[in-house]
């Protein structure tokens, strides 16, 4: 970048160069003066801030030592000249042209001064400029960065021929580098840097590497610490112009022959086009008076800001959004979001500057077109980046000493960028309201204001702001969508100007004379209140922080949680007055809504899940003050959190989220080899530090971080519209909480947060642990999990009110569906408006609140029965509450070998039979799974619940389970072994699963009757009943064929073959083979039933043959059927199963034989003819083989060779058209 270059005026005196001692009072006095013009001027205020900034570079490690006039004190400290003082403030905040301006003559020493102190003196300003922020997690290897580079360069003495004119500095750095393969060293590299500075700001940097980055080059760095430590050796001239002004006219033309001919060819065109213009008496240059001298800093109107390349910035921007959701792209997104805090709060202006470059390009993003003519929501990693970029215009535009020129300028640029078609919406999810839904909210505006009119003085003023700040927010959203932008353009607006806010941020404490009651700007101690929504104020806030005004930010901050702690006490005062006027009662246990019109009051926009997080930023800012003195900045201890809850979030869909989510779930619940180990990360340590001026001495920052928090937390809100708008408030919710969770309570904070949870609990409609609920607002359960397990070693009843009280979910209370597949999906939930998309998640969290509860009371019975009952109530998920129950299960029996909890079993047992309950009629897809634990966990209870759910098992299992896995599982050895049951009890037990298996197979013959059969071998009463419901099933075609062989099957192996053979009977009458049925899946079966009445004796088959001759046609079927008949059968089990019975071989000329051997015939000619009708040349060799084997059966009759010749002669006239065929079948049968 071009160096800056002021025009100086060409004087006509000189400055001597002889100047000595003599000469300083008329220095002094000259000073005098010019202290006098900056005190009074309009560019400088001398105040503490600005001394502090001077005095920063001997705190700051410079190596620079003052002038040599300086004079020691007795231990040793030097104390500067006057005029090195007066140098310094000119240096920081006067231009030097103004200088020139105001005094003709200004001696040379003053000169030197004013510009030896102009350089930076901060090596912070620097790094800034040379390295991503410090608190970012995107820094990496940090010995990367340039400004760590340039350190080694500068360490390593890489730096030399430093020189200073000026305001502008040179040098060149000299680098080695060495070959990494041969690992000779090549010829040192030289870089020509030059600097220039203007009032303690770099303002422009020139390098001859080839780097292009937004950062300063490593060369620029090494040159700027080597002038910052090295201060006194650097070879300082004044601005070259006042030498040149010392130069005779043959001294000047010596000079630009010299310097021509020492750079002829970069110079001589140049001097050459210039002489011609300065030539000619009417050429511009003529014109203006005075000439550019680039070492006299810059012009008084000039922007004074550090030297930031827009080119750059634009184009590492745009290269990073063209990477798309890469997490590369996105840390280093992210890590330029946090260099622009960094800026903002060094007071810089490049902060706003480099925002805007930034916003430009996000504006430029191809993606942007594209998403909104398809009408696709951006990704979820995009969107985060954009809600940054509008809070951080927010607190751009709210900055406290801005003037009304820069807003103007903001505003403009705003309003600009929100009318651009592609311009994202504030809403991510946005869509009209609903007629329905503005009723409610009118509703419940229209009550508020009704109880505004009843309120006292205080709170009024209050909540009719957020009245109707709801309602002109949701009727503009329902007409107008709002941009990303409108929120830092209706800060635009917002003024500091306020006397009561100026004095919020100028005292701390209680106003010294206040009168003994509360008024709408102060409480009845006397402490400021101020009466702005959450959200606005808290912007304020975030504002004053980012700025780098942490005192104000901090009094601002207690007065606001000081505004909510009243407000929050005033709708508690106002709910139990409406109460006591309508006469109803206050205290409902865990029972949650029962609406009537007074109780429909909650806020459309909560505060968690704010796009601003003005929670966030209230605890934050009061947090890190409480930090101890060896802490790192607060936001550096949640980067990997909000990294880790970013990727979770992005591994799943709107479409797939709550089965993703729920499978995740099971599958760390189901498989322990799943469970992680969880990341330890550093957590921030606290201590208290009482508020001042406050009248509480256990007032401290860190309580009031910590009543923010819970505030916001507890805050009866409305579910927001979207998905990603209720993703976000998940987010945020959790984020909060773990904050909360790293402060370590002592007693002062655990009384605030015992006062705190009881008035949730008393609160009314404004908690959303209260009494009254609307049904659309946002459960409690994670943070009434973190009450829980915060109060339960001190306060173990407030405890499990509170979790009890949160454990309710009314939007789901009026809707009786239950889920049909055990994925948390509720009808009634999707179908209204709005969706809740993270309901899965929301139920996760509610079973977690009763695992917790349940864990802890697991010695209390009384406890166990309150939350089971809530559990029962409140969880509307089998796939929840069967998780619960496992939960429940862990703990009280234990795999370790710990002591076991037999009310906590009882409990889990519980909980399981309501799961199958639940999931008796949907078939959840894990309802294997659930039928199997129950039974073990009945098994681990003991006898009586193992009998009571065979006695019971209608209203729990299908017949199939019941018979199956239950059965089975109950009568199986190793449960006998496990609860060591005598004979009486295995005769009890075995009774109950008799009576269970006859009840399943006659109500469902079909899929039970063999294992009611299995079931009841033991008996043989029950098992000749089971038997006959069998065949009666079969009689009346309850049962298939396949499923009385497979009956028939098991009672040949069980040494029942006549019983079998009756079964087999009946299954053979509902087979059906086609003459081309050769792949029947019955073939084996019609086998296996003529195997067996063979088997029995030639009556069985004879009364078997009959149905075969008459259901099946194929006719290899018949043959093969025939084959095995004729040859002597295998011989069956008897009903001893110790003998077999075998038999000689039938004669195939007689009956029963006969018969089949003649269907068989008949089978074949009828197939030979059916297949002659249609068939194709490329089948005549399969039906060749078919012949054959027609052949080898027509011979196993008398006159089957008569009778096959005939079929042959027959063939060959009705098809004799087949000519090829005819040919065939005469070369193989004549």
């Amino acid at each position: 970048m071009a160096a800056n270059k002021r025009l100086c005026c060409v004087r006509v005196g000189r400055i001597s160069s002889q100047l000595n001692h003599n000469y300083h009072p008329n220095i002094n006095n000259d000073m005098n003066i010019e202290s006098n013009v900056l005190t009074n001027g309009t560019d400088y205020r001398l105040n503490s801030y600005h001394n502090n900034c001077v005095t920063n570079y001997h705190n700051n490690g410079s190596h620079s030592s003052l002038s040599s006039r300086n004079h020691l004190l007795g231990n040793g400290r030097q104390v500067e000249t006057l005029l090195d003082i007066c140098a310094k403030v000119v240096a920081i905040h006067v231009p030097f042209q103004r200088i020139e301006e105001r005094y003709e003559r200004i001696p040379e020493p003053v000169q030197r001064r004013i510009i030896f102190w102009s350089f930076p003196r901060n090596e912070r300003d620097i790094c800034m400029y040379s390295s991503l922020s410090s608190e970012c997690a995107a820094c990496g290897d940090t010995q990367k960065l340039p400004f760590y580079k340039g350190l080694r360069l500068f360490e390593m003495g890489s730096v030399d021929n430093v020189l200073q004119v000026g305001f502008h500095l040179s040098g060149i750095i000299t680098t080695k580098s060495t070959s990494q393969q041969s690992g000779y060293t090549e010829a040192d590299k030289r870089y020509n840097v030059s600097i220039t500075f203007d009032r303690c700001k770099i303002t422009s940097v020139t390098c001859s590497c080839d780097t292009k980055d937004i950062f300063w080059c490593q060369h620029v760095v090494a040159l700027a610490l080597y002038r910052i430590r090295n201060a006194t050796s650097v070879l300082l001239r004044v601005p070259i112009s006042e030498t040149l002004l010392q130069l005779d006219r043959q001294q000047l033309q010596k000079l630009l022959q010299y310097l021509i001919a020492e750079h002829h060819t970069e110079v001589l065109p140049t001097a050459q086009k210039l002489a011609d213009e300065i030539l000619q008496t009417r050429s511009i240059i003529n014109k203006i008076a005075g000439a550019p001298d680039p070492t006299a800093g810059a012009c008084a109107e000039d922007e004074h800001s550090w030297h930031l390349d827009e080119e750059q910035v634009s184009e590492q921007v745009r290269s990073y959004l063209s990477q798309g959701g890469y997490y590369n792209a996105n840390k280093q997104l992210n890590a330029l979001f946090a260099k622009v805090k960094e800026m903002l709060r060094a007071k810089d202006s490049n902060g706003s500057r480099m925002l805007r470059l930034i916003t430009e390009q996000f504006l430029a993003d191809p993606r942007l077109p594209i998403w909104r003519s398809q009408g696709t929501p951006m990704t979820d990693k995009c969107r985060q980046l954009w809600d940054q970029l509008g809070a951080l215009w927010v607190c751009v535009v709210l900055n406290p000493h801005s003037t009304q020129s820069d807003k103007n300028n903001w505003r403009e640029l705003l309003e600009r960028w929100s009318r651009l078609h592609v311009c994202p919406l504030e809403d991510a999810d946005f869509r009209p309201l609903s007629r329905r839904r503005l009723q409610i909210f009118d509703s419940s505006d229209d009550e508020e204001e009704q109880t505004d009119r009843n309120r006292s003085t205080s709170s009024s003023a209050l909540s009719r702001h957020h009245s109707s700040t709801r309602r002109s927010s949701n009727h503009t959203n329902s007409s107008l969508p709002r941009t990303i932008f409108h929120r830092a353009l209706e800060a635009s607006h917002l003024e500091w100007d306020n006397s009561h806010l100026r004095f919020i941020l100028e005292h701390d404490g209680p106003v010294v004379v206040y009168e003994p009651h509360a008024s709408e700007t102060f409480d009845y101690q006397g402490y400021p209140l101020w009466n702005e929504s959450i959200p606005t104020a808290c912007a304020r806030v975030e504002a004053l922080r980012s700025h780098g005004y942490r005192q104000e930010a901090l009094r601002l901050a207690v007065s606001i949680v000081r505004t909510l702690k009243k407000h929050q006490l005033d709708c508690q005062s106002i709910w139990h007055s409406d109460n006591y006027k309508h006469g109803a009662s206050t205290s409902s246990g865990s029972s949650s809504t029962t609406h009537s019109s007074h109780s429909i009051h909650c806020n459309t926009e909560g505060w968690i899940g704010h796009p601003l997080d003005p929670i966030g930023s209230l605890f934050d800012t009061l947090a890190e003050t409480s930090l101890t003195s060896d802490s790192k900045p607060l936001d550096s201890y949640y980067g990997s959190f909000l990294t880790e809850i970013s990727n979770n979030s992005s591994n799943t869909t709107n479409n797939n989220s709550q089965m993703a989510s729920i499978l995740h779930e099971e599958s760390l619940a189901n498989n322990s080899s799943n469970l992680t180990v969880p990341v330890i990360r550093e957590r921030p340590r606290y201590h208290h530090m009482i508020v001042p001026g406050t009248r509480d001495r256990n007032e401290t920052y860190l309580t009031l971080a910590m009543e923010a928090g819970l505030i916001g937390l507890g805050q009866q809100r409305l579910m927001p519209t979207g998905f990603y708008a209720q993703e976000k408030a998940c987010k945020q919710e959790d984020k909060m909480i773990a904050k909360l969770q790293d402060i370590e309570i002592d007693s002062i904070l655990l009384s605030v947060l015992r006062r705190q949870t009881m008035t949730f609990l008393e609160g009314g409609p404004f908690s959303g642990l209260g009494t009254g609920v609307h049904p659309e607002s946002v459960p409690m359960h994670t943070f009434a999990k973190y009450l829980f397990n915060a109060l339960l070693n001190s306060d173990i009843e407030l405890a499990y009110n509170v979790g009890l009280r949160a454990m309710r979910l009314p939007i789901l209370e009026n809707h009786d569906d239950i889920d049909d597949n055990g994925i948390a999906i509720h009808s009634g939930v999707l179908g209204r408006y709005p969706r809740w998309f993270t309901l899965a998640h929301i139920e996760m969290q509610q079973c977690s609140l009763a695992s917790t509860m349940l864990s802890a009371a697991k010695s209390d019975m009384t406890r166990l029965r309150l939350v089971l009952k809530s559990a029962l109530r409140n969880i509307h998920s089998s796939t929840q509450l069967f998780k619960l129950a496992q939960d429940a299960f862990r703990i009280a029996a234990p795999i370790d070998g710990s002591p076991r909890h037999p009310n906590l079993l009882h409990i889990s047992f519980d909980l399981g039979l309501q799961v199958m309950r639940m999931t008796l009629s949907s078939l959840s897809w894990r309802r294997r799974d659930m039928v199997r634990w129950l039974v073990t966990c009945a098994t681990e209870v003991g006898l009586d619940s193992l009998i009571y759910i065979m006695t019971n098992w209608l209203c729990l299992f299908t017949p199939t389970e019941a018979t199956g896995p239950v059965a089975s599982s109950i009568m199986s050895h190793s449960t006998v072994m496990r609860l060591s049951l005598d004979f009486g009890q295995q005769e009890e037990l075995s009774s109950c699963a008799r009576a269970l298996a006859l009840e399943c197979a006659q109500k469902d013959p079909p899929n039970c009757a063999l294992n009611a059969l299995t079931l009841c071998e033991s008996d043989q009463q029950t098992f000749e009943s089971a038997y006959h419901i069998v065949c009666e099933a079969g009689a009346t075609g309850v049962m298939n064929s396949s499923q009385l062989f497979t009956v028939a099957r098991y009672m040949e192996h069980r040494g029942y073959p006549v019983r079998a053979y009756k079964l087999a009977v009946l299954a053979t009458k509902g087979v059906h083979i086609s003459y081309n049925g050769d792949n029947h899946p019955s073939i084996n079966d019609v086998h296996w039933a003529c195997a067996l009445a063979h088997g029995l004796g030639k009556n069985e088959l004879s009364g078997l043959v009959p149905l075969l001759v008459k259901n099946v046609q194929c006719a290899p079927v018949l043959s093969d059927i025939l084959r095995r008949c004729s040859i002597g059968a295998p011989g069956v089990g008897t009903c001893s199963s110790e003998k077999r019975r075998c038999f000689k071989s039938l004669p195939l000329d007689r009956p029963p034989l006969r018969q089949l051997l003649d269907a068989a015939i008949t089978a074949y000619v009828n197939t030979t003819h059916s297949r002659l009708t249609h068939i194709s040349p490329r089948h005549y060799g399969d039906f060749i083989e078919f012949l054959s084997k027609a052949r080898e059966t027509f011979l196993l009759a008398p006159d089957g060779h008569i009778q096959f010749a005939s079929l042959i002669e027959n063939m060959k006239m009705v098809y004799k058209g087949k000519k090829k065929l005819m040919f065939l079948v005469k070369e193989r049968f004549g």
